[in-house]
C-alpha cells in the first residue's frame, strides 16, 4: 500500500485490454497506482495506457494467459519495474456457451478451463515468492462469477470453470494466510461488457463497468475474502446456494443459453 494508505501502488491485471480489466485499470490508475497490464491484443493495451493518468508509469504485456512461461516473464519484468507488487488480479476469462453432446465443443471446454482456471494459478504463481518476503500487505484476486454458484444449462464449461476458481481461491486463501497474503474472490453478476453484450436474455441488476471497478477496488483494499458485485446478485447467489435440486432443476432447466462458438 502507498504511504498515505489511499490505495495500492503496484497492480498487475490480466485480461486488461477491455471489459472488466480495462475498467479496473482505469480505477487503479486514477488512484495513482503503477500498472502492469497483460492481454493478447497489444494495440488495445497501448490505446488503453494512452488514456490513463501518467501513462509512462505503466507497462503493457502482450501475452496469451495460456502461455505460462510468458506470464512468469511478464511478472518478473513488472516487479523489476515497479519495485515489488501489491495487487494481482487474475481477470482474463472466456464466457461462451458449450454443450457436451457436440464433439466440437470439447476443445472450447478445454480453452475455457485453461483460460479461466489454470491461467489464474499461472498468474498468481510467479508473484507469491515475492509477496512472502515483502513487508507490505499483498492481495491475490480471483474473478469468479455468480454462474459458478450453481451449474447453468448451456454454460457447462463456464459454470464449471468459475466454480473451480471459487474453490481454488478458497484453498489458496487458507494456504497463504500465515504469510499475511490476502486472497480475494470477487464474483461479478451481470456487468455491461463485450462478454455480456452478446447474451440473448434479460440481465437483472446490470452494472456499468466503472461502477463495478470502484466497488471491486474497495473490496480488494479491505482484503475481503469473498464478495458478489452487485450486492443484489449476492442475495440471488445465496438463494441459489440454498435451493434443493428438486426446486432448482425445474426452475432453471429451460433457462436461455449463451451462444456457442469455436474455441479461441
Amino acid at each position: 500500500m502507498n504511504k498515505q494508505g489511499a490505495g495500492p501502488e503496484r497492480v498487475f491485471i490480466t485480461g486488461a485490454s477491455s471489459g472488466l480489466g480495462a475498467a479496473l485499470a482505469a480505477e487503479y490508475a486514477a488512484q495513482g497506482a503503477t500498472l502492469g497490464l497483460l492481454a493478447r491484443r497489444s494495440e488495445m493495451l497501448d490505446q488503453l495506457i494512452a488514456t490513463l493518468p501518467n501513462p509512462e508509469r505503466h507497462r503493457a504485456y502482450a501475452v496469451d494467459v495460456r502461455d505460462h512461461a510468458a506470464i512468469a516473464a511478464a511478472a518478473q519484468a513488472f516487479m523489476a519495474h515497479a519495485g515489488g507488487i501489491d495487487v494481482v488480479i487474475a481477470n482474463a476469462g472466456i464466457s461462451v456457451g458449450t454443450l457436451t453432446e457436440f464433439a466440437e465443443d470439447i476443445p472450447v471446454f478445454e480453452a475455457v478451463i485453461a483460460t479461466n482456471v489454470v491461467a489464474t494459478a499461472a498468474t498468481f504463481a510467479p508473484f507469491i515468492p515475492a509477496m512472502k518476503t515483502q513487508r507490505t500487505p499483498a492481495r491475490l484476486v480471483g474473478i469468479g462469477s455468480v454462474a459458478g454458484i450453481r451449474g447453468l444449462p448451456g454454460a457447462e464449461a463456464y459454470s464449471a470453470s468459475k466454480a473451480a476458481v471459487i474453490s481454488y481461491c478458497e484453498s489458496l486463501r487458507l494456504e497463504l494466510k500465515q504469510y499475511g497474503i490476502r486472497v480475494v474472490t470477487i464474483c461479478p453478476g451481470y456487468i455491461d461488457t463485450p462478454m455480456t453484450q452478446v447474451n440473448p436474455y434479460p440481465m437483472p441488476f446490470l452494472m456499468a463497468p466503472h461502477k463495478f471497478a470502484a466497488k471491486a477496488a474497495r473490496t480488494i483494499a479491505a482484503g475481503s475474502s469473498y464478495k458478489v458485485i452487485p450486492w443484489q446478485m449476492g442475495i440471488v447467489a445465496k438463494v441459489l446456494r440454498m435451493l434443493p435440486n428438486s426446486l432448482y432443476d425445474p426452475a432453471f432447466a429451460k433457462a436461455p443459453h449463451k451462444p456457442r462458438k469455436a474455441a479461441p
